[in-house]
């Protein structure tokens, strides 16, 4: 790194932008009220069965513990907050409840966390849905490394809010690895380090992916199955046939289907990229067999096991929430569907109910789809991008498909969510960044600087969104909404604003890191264009004597 400065002025850019990208899911991990993340309460509520000891019942035979029910209770989740696009009738307002004072807030031991164990085949589908943990119709894994994270930081008996933000954390730290294998594939696929860190801060333009992954949810683990799966797909397609990437590629998808069923969706994009690989037959077989031997090995066993068990991939572990309707067609599920799906993975915060703008999500998902297919047609190393960008696709897809049967029987649209989408996260970041390059070209590079100080506001007004949203009640300052954010958390104020300070130095930081980059990057080039120049101009300065010439005297 010390021959090639513009190497490491990249390295020290990014560095800062995953730093940035960790930190905002840290904000966001510190600015949702408790448990206003889709299904939070159940999510931590299997984490505190298995840590425990109190096993993973069948699907739709798990009940929510007193712990979690008394810590619901305390954190006013029966309230609307402000941002609510639809206030209901009957339901309380947010910001008219008072904070619970911290030293009576309850406490997890093991004479609360768990529910009174129900018989082994009991059906709960006649009970209200808030009193069933149906985070049990999915493999367990998410789940007993976060009980053992919470062993291991002695947090499994400790007051709720401290548990709630140490699990939120938690999932924070899964996060990291995204930016930095974002930045490694453009790396592989186009040798462009601007697009690398473009790529890498990617995700600052997904709000929701900081809200969502800055709460307590198995997604975040999927998001790393996939990122992983989606890095090794890429090195397969460019030619690794090792033994040794196909075992890693096994296992990260493997990990995944051991999390949840939207790994499965990987699957396609591993058989593609065996596919497509130039190489010798029998080791592009031999890698696809193994790497789905092992995947089945490590994960892909569950979902056998419950089609032979239960007669189904995936059971249904919640009562029933919606009464019958009339299916009202095909355009109607798409246009309600593709809605719900691009809005969600942009920005409903909340349990979805505190929207962005519609020309906000709209105007961001067609940019990416254009940028994307732009990869696909003229970017660098076109078909490994296309490989990599079927992982989103299926995605996508399969939660058209899963809804569609609900939607014909009994006329209602469920799991609608965009956070189903963040195993495709990083191949979104991949082929925006290769759009760009081949939009951009050269110029890329002076655009990066601003492309990251973007993506840096996108985060911001984001936050500011969700602040806005969650805390500030109608007529009321934002000092008002300020004070009840820290009334309702486990930090103070201070330690509130001191998070933003570094959250904000951490953003210039990054901006200027990356402008410094693209100025040495700049100095190479043009060093390296002069070095050329140097011997084409000694050749054409030095003297020649013509031929068949010779002295006259």
């Amino acid at each position: 790194m010390r021959d090639d400065p513009a190497e490491a002025a990249y390295r020290r850019a990014l560095a800062l932008v995953t730093a940035l990208v960790t930190l905002v899911g840290g904000l966001w991990a510190v600015l949702t009220p408790a448990f206003r993340a889709p299904d939070e309460p159940q999510h931590v509520n299997s984490v505190l069965r298995l840590a425990y000891g109190g096993g993973w019942p069948g699907a739709g035979e798990a009940l929510v513990g007193p712990a979690v029910d008394e810590a619901r209770a305390q954190a006013a989740l029966a309230t609307d907050v402000p941002g609510r696009h639809l206030d209901r009738e009957g339901i309380p307002p947010f910001v008219a409840v008072a904070p619970v004072p911290d030293a009576e807030r309850g406490t997890v031991t093991g004479a609360n966390a768990l529910a009174e164990p129900l018989p082994p085949g009991t059906s709960t589908r006649h009970l209200d849905p808030e009193a069933v943990d149906q985070m049990t119709q999915h493999p367990p894994l998410y789940y007993a490394v976060a009980a053992g994270y919470l062993h291991v930081t002695g947090l499994a008996e400790a007051r709720w809010d401290h548990q709630l933000l140490a699990l939120r954390l938690f999932d924070i730290a899964l996060l990291v690895p995204l930016p930095l294998l974002a930045a490694a594939t453009v790396r592989r696929l186009a040798r462009s380090r601007p697009a690398a860190l473009v790529a890498a801060s990617f995700t600052l333009f997904v709000p929701q992916a900081g809200h969502i992954l800055g709460s307590v949810t198995n997604d975040a683990l999927v998001m790393l199955s996939g990122a992983l799966t989606a890095y090794l797909c890429v090195r397969v397609v460019t030619g690794d046939l090792r033994p040794r990437t196909a075992v890693a590629l096994g296992a990260a998808v493997g990990v995944g289907l051991l999390t949840k069923v939207m790994a499965a969706f990987a699957l396609p994009v591993v058989l593609a990229a065996y596919l497509l690989v130039a190489g010798p037959r029998g080791r592009r077989v031999g890698g696809a067999v193994l790497a789905g031997g092992v995947a089945f090995a490590v994960g892909g066993w569950w979902w056998l096991r419950n089609l032979l068990v239960l007669g189904t991939v995936q059971p249904v572990g919640i009562p029933d929430r919606f009464p019958d309707d009339e299916p009202r067609g095909l355009w109607y599920f798409l246009r309600v569907v593709v809605t719900g799906l691009t809005r969600s993975f942009f920005g409903n915060f909340g349990w979805l109910e505190i929207r962005l703008p519609d020309a906000v999500f709209w105007s961001a998902a067609v940019v990416v789809a254009l940028l994307c297919a732009m990869a696909v047609a003229r970017g660098p190393a076109r078909r490994a991008t296309a490989v990599l960008l079927l992982q989103p696709a299926a995605l996508w897809c399969g939660v058209l498909v899963n809804a569609w049967p609900d939607y014909a029987a009994h006329g209602w649209i469920s799991a609608i969510q965009g956070r189903y989408l963040f195993a495709g996260l990083l191949a979104l970041s991949v082929g925006t960044a290769l759009g760009l390059v081949a939009l951009l070209g050269p110029r890329l590079r002076r655009a990066a600087p601003w492309l990251v100080g973007a993506a840096g506001l996108a985060a911001a007004s984001g936050l500011v969104h969700g602040f806005h949203g969650f805390y500030q009640g109608p007529g009321e300052s934002v000092a008002d909404a300020a004070a009840r954010w820290a009334g309702w958390s486990p930090l103070t104020g201070p330690q509130l604003v001191a998070v933003g300070v570094v959250v904000a130095t951490v953003g210039v930081a990054a901006v200027v890191a990356t402008a410094r980059f693209a100025g040495a990057e700049a100095a190479a080039t043009t060093r390296s264009a002069s070095t050329a120049d140097v011997p084409t101009a000694a050749a054409a300065s030095a003297p020649t004597t013509p031929a068949g010439s010779g002295s006259s005297e």
